[in-house]
């Protein structure tokens, strides 16, 4: 870890300016307490660097799990009679949390780091657009200095009769210029610091957009003060806990609340959380392994291992769940990070400044915060993307969008599920519709040629026979399964009940190949498991009959 550090250092600094702004905004965006962020940081940026195989990705309270984290505050706080208690809602979390975290530790030991890849990428990237545009409707009201958002990220309808349009709609009747005047301030600087000509300099690469974002808007703050003409209210600013005399720092962290650790809903939580946690961090390790230079290759099972170990230890002191996180990731590349130091040096940063100088945080404006998660969400759901997604084809952008629609006017789980049945639907079609070549608009004179594919299956029986029911009759037909290894019993009775079809109707058929060799394997098989040749002979006869 030593063997870089003249550049790891300097890029634990630039992570920790980027980190420190981004912790605080999705702790808000999670409609968790805001220190729970820092701590998220802290253990990603120790707990979780120590153990990661990782030379240069950087771990911390990810962007993608605000909408879990705020639905499920939401929900394990609100009791019988729909009274919801913060305090209970985030201790019920925590330790949802810390079993998530050993359902990580599990899945690493089960070897499940290849699990990603086995969930269609155009619903993991809908669902991440989908955030992204949560995210950015759900920081509109921040933004314009209206902060009471009664459900916060729990779903598109909300408790009070409104939903996430017309709670904007709210905010804009209740504007506070300060807010507005921070806000595009705040957007002005960020937009300009993701300007090529920005990056090309120095200065501009070491201090970090949200950085100046945070000290601009502090400073906005003040010369609102100082005029006594705009002002933001108490509810707009930043508000982490002080430490005080009784409890000091420690007093600060939480402890999970486990009266319920043994049921459905506190499981359902930590399961969610695993799930989704570790595949947004399997995405960014794959994601950073392609930004490194070097093109390191991250061991995967060790990768969840780091990630369940910092998620159980965040659980147990009162931090939010931790994933890799591409953006953090992306900036210690860039700045030139090799080793785990730079991650590890952001994470000590991060303790010392929740440590000693918690009152200039306190002075940062909510509306600083919602301008970088407008940034965050924008970078999640970028235009591009959608471009990208659309020139794939339909199979690719059709699950992509209404992953996006259904957990933009739903919520997460519910659009993740229409998402990905919409994606399965289109794999069976694809596998309705492959398993054989044939045009319908052949040209006449010339043989029909019906080429069956290596792997034929019981759902390819209706394309099938669409297919033969519309060949006339008289016509020539070449039928192909010479390619074919394995053919559904299904639709060999298909093919047989078409033979003697097309002897009735005209239909000169030829066969290349045998479509009845992988049954007739198949009965070899079974022959050689029974011993008795009675019991064969009777076996095999109840197969045909079959």
């Amino acid at each position: 870890m030593l063997s870089h550090i003249k550049s790891d250092l300097p890029a634990g600094l630039v992570v920790f300016l980027v980190a420190v702004p981004l912790c605080l905004g999705i702790a808000l965006a999670s409609e968790a307490p805001l220190f729970s962020g820092i701590i998220a940081g802290i253990v990603g940026g120790t707990v979780v660097a120590l153990i990661s195989g990782s030379r240069i990705g950087v771990s911390g309270p990810a962007a993608g799990l605000a909408v879990i984290v705020a639905d499920s505050i939401a929900k394990l706080g609100t009791n019988a009679e729909g009274v919801f208690d913060m305090e209970r809602g985030f201790g019920l979390f925590l330790s949802a949390l810390v079993i998530a975290g050993v359902f990580q530790l599990i899945l690493a030991f089960l070897r499940a780091g290849i699990i990603g890849y086995y969930f269609p990428n155009s619903v993991i990237k809908g669902m991440l657009s989908g955030i992204g545009i949560i995210i950015i409707l759900k920081q509109i009201p921040h933004a314009l200095g209206h902060d009471v958002i009664p459900d916060g990220f729990l779903g598109f309808f909300q408790k009070d009769g409104e939903n996430t349009f017309t709670e904007i709609i709210v905010s804009l009747q209740n504007i506070n210029p300060a807010a507005v005047i921070i806000t595009v301030i705040s957007m002005v600087i960020l937009i300009l610091w993701e300007q090529n000509f920005m990056k090309r300099i120095k200065f501009f690469q070491i201090v970090q957009g949200p950085l100046v974002v945070v000290l601009a808007g502090i400073l906005l703050n003040r010369y609102f003060f100082i005029t006594d003409g705009l002002h933001l209210d108490t509810d707009e600013m930043v508000n982490i806990p002080l430490p005080d005399e009784a409890g000091g720092f420690v007093g600060l962290f939480a402890s999970p609340d486990w009266s319920e650790v043994f049921t459905w809903n506190i499981f359902l939580v930590a399961f969610t959380l695993a799930i989704v946690a570790s595949l947004e961090t399997l995405l960014c390790v794959e994601a950073t392994d392609k930004l490194d230079p070097d093109k390191n290759v991250t061991p995967t099972n060790r990768e969840l291992l780091a990630q369940g170990a910092g998620n159980l230890v965040s659980g147990l002191i009162g931090g939010l769940p931790v994933t890799q996180v591409i953006v953090r990731s992306s900036a210690n590349i860039q700045s030139g990070g090799k080793t785990k130091m730079a991650a590890f040096t952001h994470g000590v940063l991060l303790l010392f400044s929740a440590m000693f100088i918690p009152d200039i945080l306190n002075m940062i404006p909510l509306s600083s915060l919602a301008a970088i998660l407008f940034l965050v969400g924008f970078k999640l759901a970028k235009p591009s993307l959608f471009r990208e997604m659309a020139g794939k084809g339909n199979a690719q952008f059709y699950p992509f969008l209404i992953t996006i629609l259904g957990i933009v006017f739903t919520d997460l789980l519910i659009g993740i599920g229409i998402g990905l049945a919409v994606a399965i639907f289109l794999i069976l079609y694809k596998n309705f519709t492959t398993p054989f070549s044939f045009k319908e608009d052949h040209q006449p004179g010339k043989p029909i040629e019906i080429k069956l594919s290596e792997n034929v299956t019981f759902l390819n029986k209706a394309g099938i026979m669409q297919a033969l029911n519309v060949i006339p009759s008289g016509s020539e037909v070449i039928l192909d399964a010479t390619a074919s290894k394995y053919i559904h019993p299904d639709v060999v009775e298909i093919l047989d009940d078409f033979k003697i079809h097309a002897e009735k109707t005209g239909i000169m058929l030829e066969i290349k190949g045998d479509f009845h060799e992988e049954r007739l394997n198949h009965l070899d098989l079974l022959k050689n498991s029974v011993s008795d040749s009675n019991q064969q002979k009777s076996y095999i006869e109840s197969v045909f009959r079959s």
